[in-house]
Formats: C-alpha cells, sequence, structure tokens
C-alpha cells in the first residue's frame, strides 16, 4: 500500500507487506549483522531474561525466519510487516498478539499502575521498529506503524497497544533504544496515551469497536 511520511509531510511510495510475503533475503537486508537490530534479530521480548544471554546470534535469526514464514505467502501466521521502496526492503515492524511476547509480560515498566488480564489474545503489540541502514529519517516508522492498525485489526485485534520511550531534550539517544518508536509516532497512527509507568516509557493504545 501506498502512505505518506508523516514527519516529513513528504510522499514517499511505501509499499507494506506481511513478513510471510517477504524473503528471508529481505529480511536480512534490512536487520544486517552489525548494531542492535543485527544481534536481536527481534527477539529481546520473545525470551525471558533468564533465555537471552544464552541464545546465540544464529539462533535469534533462526528464530525469527521461523516466526515469520518468510516466503511462504500462504502461511496463516506471521509475526509482522515488511515495508519496500520500489524493489528495496527497507523496514520492519513486529506486530502480534501481545500473548506472543514473554517479557514483555513481566515489565514492570509496562504494567506499573495497570489492572487488566495479560493473558487476554485480543489485545495485540507493536514492539519493535527496524529500519534499513541507508534509508533512515525518511519516514519509514511512520509508514508503518499506520499499517499495524490496519493489520491488526483486521486480524480480529479488540486493541492495539505499543510501548514508546520518551526522548529527553538535549540528551543523546541510543538507536537501540527507540527501536520501540517514539510517541510522535504512534500519536500521529491514531494511538493514545494510557499510562506513564516510568519516566520515560508511555504506554499507547487503539481499542477498536465492535
Amino acid at each position: 500500500m501506498t502512505t505518506l511520511s508523516a514527519k516529513a509531510r513528504e510522499p514517499i511510495a511505501v509499499t507494506i507487506v506481511t513478513a510471510n510475503n517477504a524473503s528471508w533475503a529481505d529480511l536480512q537486508a534490512i536487520f544486517g549483522t552489525a548494531g542492535y537490530p543485527g544481534k536481536c534479530y527481534c527477539q529481546r521480548f520473545k525470551a525471558l531474561d533468564c533465555h537471552w544471554s544464552s541464545l546465540s546470534n544464529q539462533e535469534r535469526r533462526s528464530r525469527l525466519r521461523e516466526q515469520t514464514h518468510c516466503g511462504d505467502p500462504r502461511a496463516r501466521a506471521t509475526t509482522g510487516l515488511v515495508a519496500y521502496l520500489g524493489k528495496e526492503p527497507v523496514g520492519w515492524v513486529a506486530v502480534e498478539p501481545r500473548t506472543a511476547y514473554p517479557r514483555l509480560l513481566r515489565l514492570r515498566t509496562v504494567w506499573s499502575g495497570r489492572q487488566e488480564d495479560k493473558g487476554d489474545d485480543g489485545v495485540w503489540a507493536v514492539t519493535c521498529f527496524v529500519t534499513r541502514k541507508g534509508y533512515r529519517k525518511r519516514g519509514i516508522t511512520y509508514a508503518l506503524a499506520a499499517v499495524t492498525v490496519e493489520f491488526a485489526r483486521k486480524q480480529g485485534a479488540r486493541a492495539l497497544e505499543a510501548y514508546p520511550m520518551i526522548t529527553p531534550p538535549g540528551k543523546e539517544i541510543t538507536w537501540g533504544e527507540l527501536y520501540v518508536g517514539s510517541p510522535q509516532v504512534f500519536a500521529e497512527a491514531g494511538f493514545s496515551e494510557v499510562s506513564r509507568p516510568s519516566p520515560r516509557r508511555v504506554v499507547m493504545r487503539i481499542d477498536f469497536a465492535d
């Protein structure tokens, strides 16, 4: 689908597909082999702390490949969406039922002050963005965030959550801290703040009408 860069307000033709319609080579091009994306491969919320350090980089890559069912358009499930500029794979976003993320369900900085059923499969979550090196600051994250809403709704989600980090003015932030996105990204996609469980963590959400 074609969307606009919400940040720059300049047209940017982005095609976004479910990850099972992307190839493994395309996913590898987006994540790379260096920096936080190339080490995590979107497994940080998938593994509990006690298991995380024991996973090798290759195991994390293999897990993502299995979870996405990439290269299998007939797969009944996948774990995210992939963005293309022309034929070039340029971005990734993870979006699934919240229960698919064991570590997320235990994070105090997500649940402090909240009283709800953590096992509710009807609530989905956006947990990770990756923009391919060389294509950043073009609004790709904004485009991906917007499409998660449509995707989750069509998959039967009752609500969609996100857990962005606040960027303090004047403080240098590493890319790894913002893999969850920024509040502005989700606000422009229609999410609203529902809680602020820590000084920098914001929980944002969309509840879909029946």
